[in-house]
């Protein structure tokens, strides 16, 4: 079971920096890089900012379970 959730933790540290990364920022990043820096410019946020911040928030969510649900496997 811990194997399988240090798996699944690897697995979702990796999403979440790239999520992070692929968010909007204040200067030029990596976001850039796919189209960010086009559609900040035309105001307000896009359906795509706001789904990627839902996913986001979704996949800190399984991370922050998967530390806690690795933390009580090891405990105990």
């Amino acid at each position: 079971m811990a194997l399988t959730l240090s798996i699944f933790l690897i697995i979702t540290s990796i999403v979440m920096i790239l999520l992070v990364l692929l968010h909007k920022g204040k200067g030029s990043g990596l976001s850039d890089l796919f189209g960010g820096g086009i559609s900040t410019n035309y105001g307000g946020s896009s359906v795509v900012e706001r789904n990627l911040d839902r996913i986001t928030i979704l996949v800190g969510g399984l991370w922050f379970a998967c530390v806690v649900g690795l933390s009580l496997v090891l405990k105990g």
